[in-house]
C-alpha cells in the first residue's frame, strides 16, 4: 500500500499544499539558469551559475546572481541590459537544472543518496524518487533539518539584574537542528499532515523496523519484522506456519526482562515484542 501511495504521488507530482511559486527559487553554485530576451537570440541561452555564484553573460560580463531568487534575476538582468544595450527588454528566466539545493534521503530506502531540491517537494515525493521505503523499514521517518533563528536574535533578554552573570543563570543555547518524526503507517492512510513539506538540505531517515525471531517446527524460520500490537498468531503466519509436527501447547518465547534472559509459555493470542525469539516445539505424540 505505502509502495502504491509513493509511485502514485511521484507521478502525480507535490501535492497542491507543498507547492510554491518557482520564480522564489533562491539560485545557488552549479544551478543552470535559462535566461530569454525577447527579440534578442544572442542574448539568450543556457548559463551556468559559477562557484562564486556569478554567470558570464553577453555584454554584460560577469553578473552576480547567487542567493537572488528567479524573479530577481529577471529584474537584474532587465536593469542591467536597458542601461544603454536594449531598449526596453523583456526578460524572462527559468530553471533548466536544479543542482544548488539538495535533500537527503538515508536508512531503509531502495536508493539512498541525494536528491535535487526543486522548488517545491514534499516527503512522500522525496521517498518516492528514492524508489520507496525496503521491507525491513520501521514505523516512522525522522526529518533532521537546520533550525533557523530569527535574524537579529541574539539570544534572550536580560533579566533585568544588575548582578554579574554566573554560570548558571546562561541560558542554554538553542540546538542547532530540529527532529520531525513522521508516522509512515499514518501516511499510507493518506493523512496529509503526515506528508511533510521538506526545505533545502533537510535529512530523511528511514530506521530500520524491530525484529522478532521465530525458530522450531514452523515452514520458514528467521528473523521477521515486527509491528505494534502484533500477536504470536500473526508472527507465525509471517514464518508460513506451523509445520504438522508442531504443538499450540508448546510455544515459548525468550524475552530479556531487566537486562536477564528468561524464557515461558506462550499462546498464540498474546503480544509479541521487540527482540522475543518465539520457539514453536514439537509435539509429544
Amino acid at each position: 500500500m505505502l509502495m502504491l501511495l509513493l509511485m502514485t504521488a511521484l507521478q502525480a507530482g507535490p501535492a497542491p499544499a507543498a507547492q510554491v511559486d518557482s520564480a522564489l527559487y533562491v539560485v545557488g553554485p552549479n544551478d543552470v539558469l535559462t535566461i530569454t530576451v525577447f527579440n534578442q537570440p544572442r542574448l539568450s541561452g543556457r548559463f551556468v551559475v559559477e562557484a562564486d555564484g556569478a554567470i558570464t553573460y553577453p555584454l554584460l560580463g560577469r553578473v552576480a546572481v547567487g542567493g537572488l531568487s528567479i524573479r530577481a534575476v529577471e529584474d537584474v538582468m532587465r536593469q542591467r541590459l536597458s542601461a544603454g544595450y536594449v531598449r526596453d527588454p523583456q526578460v524572462s528566466v527559468s530553471m533548466e537544472e536544479y543542482r544548488s539545493q539538495q535533500i537527503f534521503v538515508m536508512g531503509e530506502v531502495r536508493q539512498p543518496g541525494s536528491l535535487e531540491f526543486t522548488g517545491a517537494m514534499t516527503l512522500i515525493e522525496a521517498l518516492a524518487r528514492a524508489g520507496s521505503v525496503t521491507d525491513r523499514a520501521g514505523a516512522e521517518a525522522v526529518i533532521v533539518r537546520a533550525r533557523h533563528l530569527p535574524s537579529g536574535s541574539n539570544g534572550p533578554e536580560p533579566s533585568g539584574s544588575n548582578g554579574p552573570e554566573t554560570a548558571g543563570d546562561a541560558p542554554e543555547p538553542e540546538p542547532e537542528t530540529e527532529t520531525i518524526r513522521v508516522d509512515l503507517q499514518r501516511l499510507q492512510s493518506g493523512t496529509l499532515t503526515e506528508n511533510v513539506s521538506l526545505r533545502p538540505g533537510d535529512t530523511v531517515f528511514i530506521p530500520r523496523a524491530e525484529t522478532i525471531f521465530v525458530l522450531g517446527q514452523v515452514r520458514t524460520p528467521g528473523e521477521y519484522v515486527v509491528r505494534p500490537k502484533m500477536t504470536v498468531r500473526q508472527v507465525l503466519a509471517l514464518a508460513g506456519g506451523m509445520s504438522e509436527r508442531a504443538s499450540t501447547r508448546r510455544i515459548q518465547v525468550v524475552r530479556q526482562v531487566d537486562g536477564k534472559e528468561v524464557t515461558g509459555g506462550i499462546s498464540l493470542q498474546d503480544p509479541v515484542y521487540p527482540g522475543d525469539t518465539i520457539v514453536v516445539r514439537e509435539r509429544l505424540f
